[in-house]
């Protein structure tokens, strides 16, 4: 090999040995007066609140005319309405006009969407004969309609019941109406026998 294309190559090493030392002194000069900054912490998981604790939760019963009944898990402050969307929505056959979709859902609530023609809860509709139906009103699932048409009980009194019913869950019993504010033991006694939980 030619003896400049030694001393070239020779240079070549050096400088490059150069550029090295140099990067390599600069990073330790750079790197003392650098503040340590901790990491970020990790995003929230799905589905977390604000704080990072899970959000709360409700699982209702969706049944009736839904496209595919059964128990759904929501969000805290969903309504009845998200709940039937779950279940796929309603059928052509649901009578929607029956069903409070505005309403809160609670935890453990069982969701009713009835088919037309078909009277929810056992409402005061009138059947085919046109006598009215007799049977009771059903706590648990009755709307604002039906527990309005009780005696003694008109619509704000009807309204307290479904909140009593958002916030407590479904009725396990007759005597829990004594519970909701307005309805006292006269009232009760006049109900008893035109309710069922």
């Amino acid at each position: 090999m030619p003896e400049f294309l030694l001393q070239r190559r020779r240079l070549l090493l050096v400088a490059a040995g150069s550029l090295a030392l140099i990067l390599l002194a600069g990073r330790f000069v750079l790197g003392a007066g650098t503040t340590t900054v901790a990491p970020l912490p990790p995003p929230p998981a799905p589905g977390a609140g604000v704080t990072g604790l899970p959000a709360a939760r409700v699982v209702v019963d969706v049944v009736g005319a839904v496209r595919r009944p059964g128990l759904y898990r929501l969000g805290h402050g969903s309504r009845i309405a998200d709940a039937v969307a779950r279940a796929g929505g309603a059928t052509r056959k649901a009578d929607l006009s029956q069903v409070n979709l505005a309403a809160p859902l609670a935890d453990g609530e069982q969701v009713v969407v009835p088919g037309r023609g078909v009277v929810a809860a056992g409402g005061g509709a009138a059947g085919a004969g046109g006598a009215a139906n007799t049977g009771p009103v059903h706590l648990s699932t009755a709307t604002l309609d039906q527990l309005d048409s009780l005696p003694g009980i008109g619509p704000v009194t009807a309204q307290k019941i479904l909140d009593y019913r958002v916030k407590h869950g479904a009725f396990s019993s007759v005597d829990e109406l004594d519970a909701v504010p307005g309805i006292g033991p006269s009232r009760m006694d006049q109900l008893r026998d035109l309710v069922a939980p």
